[in-house]
C-alpha cells in the first residue's frame, strides 16, 4: 500500500475559505477515488493560511481489472440474413478494438466481453487532479497574470509525491515538485518533503503547525499558560478560536493590556472590541473582565515589544471611540431614542422599526394575558426593546444590539426586569446559546420574533435552501425552544393569525407559516427522537401545544407494543374514511362488538401518555376479538354504518397519541 502527498501552495488564503475547501478536498478526493475504482484506507486534510495538503494514506498501486459488458446493436441490424456482420455490427467491434470472436448474441443484441486493464494510481492522479482543483468552489475567486483559470489566491508552489516517487502535475502554469515552503520570518524557508510520513516533521522544522487540530490545540495550551501566569482565565468563542486558527501557521500567545479607565463601559462593549473586531481573547478574574488579553501572534522570534505596542495603539483607538459614543448617549434616558425609530425602515412594505415596535407591545400585551402574566414590566420592555438601534454604539457595533439597551436601560433607572429582558428577548442568539430567562424577555422575544417570520412570509420572501432573510430559520427555532423550555401554554397558530392581521400588508400565507413552523420543530427535535414518530405525533396539530407534542413523542418513543402498532393499523387498513353516526347498541350482534364498545368508553385523554398508552395497549384483545368475529362491511347497511362508525371512534382515540400507520417499527 503506498501514501500520497498533494500540497498546493498559495498567498494568504482568507480563513472563511480554509474551512470549506477542507471539506471539498476532502470529498473530491473521495469521489475521485471511490469513481475510478481505487482502494485507500483514509484521507487526511491539512490546512494553513499559505496551504491546502491532502494525505491519502492505504492507496493501492493501481486500479483493479474490470471486465466490461459492451453492448452493441439489434440482431437484425448487427447480422444480416446469411448470418454474416454487417457494417453496422463490423463497426461496433472496430471500435472498441475487438475481433468478430469476442463477439455473442444475447437478449438480441451483438455483446462483447472485454478486459480492462487498470490504470497505475499514481497516472490516475496525475490526470484528475489539475480539474479537482480547479472546479473548487468559494466567494471572490480570482485570476492573475494573464491565466484564464480561477483559484481563492494565487498558486506559488505544489508538492505531488507518491511515497519516495513524484507525480508529476501541472496547475495554472505552476509545476509541481517536492519542496515546500516555510513560514515567511523562519530561519529555514525552503524543505524538500522525501515521504509523505515526513510531510509533518519536515514543514515543523521550519515551524508550521500544517494540522490545523494541532494548531488549535497549540493555541488552548499556550492561552491557558499565559493566563495561569497573571492568575486570569482566558474566555473565547469557539468561532473565534476557529478563525484564530486558520489566521496563523506558527501560533505564540502574547499578554497585552490596555487602560483600566476602558472597564467603565459595558463589558459586551470591551469584548467585542477585542473579539469581534481584533480577534483577542478576553482574560477575566473572580468574574470580572481585567484590562488585559491575549493576542495570538502569526509570530517567530522572541521580540514582543512592538507587537504588544502596535495592538494597544488599536485597541485604544477602538475603545476610544466606545467611550465616546457611551457618553454621548447616555445623556438622555433610553426612551428618549423611541421617536427616533420612526426614522427607520423595518422592511419594505412593512413599516418602520417604530411601526414594528408597537405591533410587539400589542402582540406581547395578547400573549401576556394568554399566559396569565401580564404586567407594566412586559409592556415597558416592549416599548424600549428596539430604542437601542438609535444609539451611536449600537450603530458602531450592530452586533450588540439588545446588550447596550439593556446596559442604558439600567443607567436610565428603569426596574431590574425591563433591563434584563430587554437584553434577553433577542435570545437565543445562534442554536447553541442561551434561552431568555425572564418572562418579559420570553413574551417580547416571542413577539418579535413571530412578527419578522410574519413580515417575511407575507413580503413573499420566505426561506428557500440557500437564504434565510432576517434571519426567520433561527427565529422560529427559537420560539419553538423558548416555549417548550418553559412549559408555555401558548397556541402558535393563533399568535400566526393575530401577527398577520397587526401588519401593514395583508396576505392569506397562515398555512405556509405554519408548515415552515412544523418543520423546523421536526428539525429541532430529530436529533433526540426517530423522523417518523415525530411525524406520526402530528396526527393532533403540534402547533396549539407545543409541550403537549413533545409530551407525546416522549411516550410514543418508549413504546414497546408491537401488537397495539398493527391493531391500530389494523383500524387503519379497514377505515378508508372517517364515518360519523351515532353508535346503535341495538345494531350489535356479536358480545365482542359491545365488550370492545364499553372499554372504549372506559378511555379517556390523559396528559400523561404513558398511562393513556398503557391504556390504548389494554384494548388490543377486545380489538382482536372483534376482528376474528365480526365482519365489519356487514352486508347489511345499517350494520355496517354502525361498525364503521365504532372504528372511526377507535381511530380516534389512537390518533390523540398519533398516527400509528406511520410508525416504522
Amino acid at each position: 500500500m503506498s501514501k500520497y502527498l498533494l500540497e498546493i501552495g498559495c498567498e494568504e488564503l482568507p480563513y472563511k475559505f480554509i474551512a470549506q475547501a477542507i471539506s471539498q478536498l476532502k470529498a473530491g478526493f473521495s469521489k475521485l477515488l471511490t469513481e475510478n475504482n481505487i482502494n485507500y484506507s483514509d484521507i487526511e486534510v491539512y490546512a494553513t493560511p499559505r496551504r491546502l495538503a491532502v494525505i491519502v494514506s492505504g492507496l493501492s498501486e493501481k486500479q483493479d481489472d474490470a471486465i466490461k459488458i459492451l453492448r452493441g446493436p439489434i440482431k437484425n441490424v448487427a447480422y444480416d440474413e446469411n448470418g454474416n456482420l454487417t457494417k453496422a455490427g463490423e463497426g461496433f467491434l472496430k471500435k472498441n478494438g475487438l475481433n468478430p470472436q469476442d463477439a455473442y448474441l444475447e437478449d438480441n443484441y451483438l455483446h462483447a466481453k472485454i478486459e480492462v486493464k487498470g490504470k497505475e494510481t499514481a497516472k490516475v492522479l496525475q490526470e484528475n487532479i489539475p480539474s479537482l482543483i480547479l472546479k473548487m468552489q468559494g466567494s471572490h475567486f480570482m485570476r492573475w497574470d494573464n491565466f484564464d483559470e480561477k483559484f481563492q489566491r494565487p498558486i506559488r508552489w505544489i508538492v505531488s509525491i507518491m511515497d519516495n516517487n513524484d507525480v508529476p502535475l501541472e496547475i495554472i502554469n505552476v509545476k509541481s515538485g517536492r519542496v515546500s515552503r516555510g513560514h515567511r520570518f523562519a530561519n529555514l524557508n525552503f524543505g524538500e518533503i522525501p515521504h509523505p510520513d515526513k510531510y509533518k516533521e519536515v514543514l515543523r522544522e521550519m515551524n508550521v503547525i500544517v494540522d490545523q487540530n494541532e494548531r488549535k490545540a497549540e493555541i488552548i495550551r499556550q492561552s491557558k499558560a499565559e493566563a495561569d501566569k497573571i492568575g486570569a482565565v482566558v474566555r473565547y468563542s469557539d468561532d473565534l478560536l476557529e478563525e484564530v486558527t486558520q489566521l496563523c501557521e506558527w501560533p505564540v500567545a502574547v499578554t497585552c493590556e490596555f487602560d483600566e479607565k476602558f472597564l467603565t463601559i459595558p463589558e459586551e462593549v470591551t469584548v467585542t472590541v477585542m473579539a469581534v473586531h481584533q480577534r483577542y481573547f478576553a482574560l477575566y478574574k473572580d468574574g470580572k473582565l481585567t484590562n488585559k488579553f491575549i493576542t495570538i501572534t502569526n509570530y517567530v522570534g522572541d521580540e514582543f515589544e512592538n507587537i504588544k505596542a502596535g495592538n494597544l495603539r488599536v485597541i485604544k483607538a477602538r475603545l476610544d471611540d466606545a467611550v465616546f459614543f457611551f457618553n454621548e448617549d447616555t445623556k438622555k434616558p433610553l426612551s428618549d431614542y423611541v421617536e427616533g425609530l420612526k426614522g427607520m425602515t423595518f422592511q419594505k412594505g412593512m413599516g418602520s422599526i417604530y411601526e414594528k415596535t408597537q405591533r410587539i407591545v400589542e402582540l406581547s400585551s395578547i400573549i401576556a394575558k394568554e399566559l396569565g402574566k401580564e404586567s407594566e414590566t412586559i409592556t415597558r420592555t416592549a416599548q424600549l426593546c428596539k430604542a437601542d438601534l438609535c444609539t451611536s454604539l449600537v450603530f458602531e457595533f450592530t452586533e450588540l444590539q439588545g446588550y447596550i439597551g439593556s446596559d442604558y436601560a439600567r443607567i436610565s433607572g428603569e426596574p431590574q426586569a425591563v433591563v434584563d429582558g430587554i437584553k434577553e428577548h433577542y435570545f437565543p442568539l445562534n442554536a447553541d446559546s442561551e434561552l431568555a430567562k425572564s418572562i418579559e424577555g420570553q413574551i417580547v422575544g416571542i413577539a418579535d420574533k413571530m412578527d419578522t417570520i410574519c413580515a417575511v412570509f407575507t413580503d413573499g420572501k420566505k426561506p428557500t435552501g440557500s437564504s434565510d432573510p432576517l434571519g426567520v430559520r433561527r427565529a422560529a427555532l427559537g420560539i419553538i425552544k423558548t416555549i417548550i423550555a418553559n412549559s408555555l401554554k401558548l397556541d402558535i397558530n393563533k399568535l400566526i393569525e393575530k401577527s398577520l392581521e397587526l401588519l401593514p400588508v395583508k396576505k392569506d400565507c397562515i398555512h405556509d407559516i405554519q408548515e415552515f413552523f412544523t418543520q423546523r420543530l421536526i428539525i429541532f427535535l430529530n436529533d433526540e427522537y426517530k423522523k417518523d414518530i415525530l411525524e406520526a405525533c402530528l396526527s393532533k396539530n403540534p402547533l396549539a401545544d407545543l409541550s403537549d407534542y413533545v409530551a407525546r413523542v416522549k411516550a410514543v418513543s418508549m413504546m414497546k407494543y408491537p401488537d397495539l402498532l398493527e391493531s391500530a393499523n389494523r383500524v387503519t387498513r379497514i377505515l378508508k374514511e372517517p364515518v360519523h353516526a351515532e353508535i346503535n347498541r341495538e345494531l350489535f350482534k356479536h358480545a365482542s362488538e359491545s365488550m370492545l364498545f364499553d372499554y372504549m368508553n372506559q378511555i379517556t385523554v390523559n396528559s400523561e401518555y404513558k398511562y393513556y398508552l398503557n391504556d390504548l395497549n389494554a384494548l388490543v384483545p377486545a380489538i382482536n376479538q372483534f376482528f376474528d368475529n365480526v365482519l365489519v362491511l356487514d352486508e347489511d347497511v345499517e350494520v355496517k354504518t354502525n361498525r364503521l362508525a365504532l372504528l372511526t371512534i377507535l381511530k380516534e382515540k389512537f390518533e390523540q397519541l398519533c398516527d400509528f400507520s406511520k410508525i416504522q417499527y
